[in-house]
């Protein structure tokens, strides 16, 4: 059996990849997606989509330069807010990544999912505390 670390780091390659491939009809990067995403949820300047996105962009720097390129779509504008076009791309794309959730977690019960997750936080948790 393979050890834990080598199943994370395989399924982040898996995810990452095969978000990839869903977001490259709309020539989008994942980041591209979370900015818009956060936006949707929210977040106008680019301080509140960094401070929204920090746990996932550690060491990645500001995501101002993704939100530009949102604006230079026509899907935001420098109120941060989407433009009609921004809020049908998000919901198009939106749609792309519900199915995508929904094939990675297929043939796993809630339950199974639940534990997953727990375990996954518990051994955080126990790292975290040093």
């Amino acid at each position: 059996m393979k050890p834990l670390g080598w199943w994370l780091r395989h399924l982040h390659e898996l995810l990452e990849s095969s978000m990839a491939q869903v977001l490259d009809a709309e020539t989008l990067t994942r980041r591209h997606w979370q900015v818009l995403n956060t936006i949707t949820l929210g977040a106008r300047t680019p301080e509140q989509v960094d401070a929204a996105m920090a746990p996932f962009v550690t060491g990645e720097g500001s995501m101002a330069p993704k939100m530009a390129e949102l604006r230079a779509r026509g899907w935001a504008t420098e109120e941060g807010t989407l433009t009609d076009d921004g809020r049908a791309a998000h919901a198009r794309v939106e749609e792309h990544i519900k199915a995508f959730r929904t094939k990675a977690v297929e043939g796993i019960s809630e339950d199974d999912y639940r534990t997953t997750l727990r375990t996954l936080e518990r051994c955080a948790a126990n790292l975290e505390a040093g």
